[in-house]
């Protein structure tokens, strides 16, 4: 085990970084949190149109998210990579695709962390911004969201730490990320698949794990504060 971290650790970490294209640990930290930040907003606008007073906005988001939770992100992935070539006119590549596919499916689950988080405001401080004359989008932006983004912080973590595992998928697609660096590893030294596989695995769970405790934290934190602000 020492020796395989001693041979191919800068691998499992840029892949063939700066000779090639980025891959590896780095890849797939790098990925994840483009999917996250680009998928907050489509997810807050969703999110909103998904409480929205106007049914004509309301429905079809509300069936969009349905159709989305319903199907495997593996799906996702071969839609958008071979829906967007024809959409764009051209190959968007193995990052551009899985950063897509990505960005749609999170922000179809982080529409849902939002709505959860705004309902969990008291509706008084709704009624009581419309009662100052605040239309809806208003009272959402300076009462409502501010308040739900503290019930939503430790969900958003815990996403984070879901796209993380989602990423291993690209290797479908032959996105080089740690998967498939590890894959290509496994190939080199022949002899030694439970060692590379399972320096894989605890690869995933020291990131997540500690995502996971720093999620933890937030909810505790948030508990004592409310606790004190009681």
């Amino acid at each position: 085990m020492l020796e395989l971290i001693h041979d191919y650790w800068l691998y499992f970490l840029v892949g063939r970084y700066p000779e090639g294209p980025l891959g590896g640990l780095a890849l797939t930290v790098l990925l994840a949190s483009l999917a996250l930040v680009l998928s907050l907003p489509f997810g807050l606008l969703l999110g909103l149109a998904r409480l929205s007073p106007w049914r004509l906005l309301r429905w079809p988001v509300a069936a969009l998210i349905h159709v989305v939770r319903g199907i495997p992100l593996l799906l996702v992935i071969f839609w958008a990579y071979f829906f967007l070539p024809s959409l764009t006119g051209h190959e968007s590549g193995q990052f551009g695709t899985m950063l897509a596919a990505l960005v749609i499916f999170d922000g179809i689950y982080l529409a849902e962390i939002v709505r959860a988080g705004v309902q969990a405001v008291p509706r008084g401080q709704v009624e009581a911004a419309r009662s100052l004359g605040l239309n809806y989008l208003d009272s959402m932006r300076t009462v409502v969201l501010p308040q739900a983004l503290r019930h939503m912080l430790p969900s958003l973590v815990n996403q984070f730490v879901s796209t993380i595992k989602e990423t291993s998928l690209g290797y479908i697609i032959g996105l080089a990320e740690v998967s498939f660096i590890a894959s290509q590893v496994n190939g080199l030294v022949l002899t030694k698949p439970v060692q590379v596989y399972f320096l894989l695995g605890m690869t995933y769970f020291v990131l997540c794990f500690s995502l996971s405790r720093a999620a933890f934290w937030l909810e505790r934190r948030q508990a004592r504060l409310l606790k004190a602000a009681a």
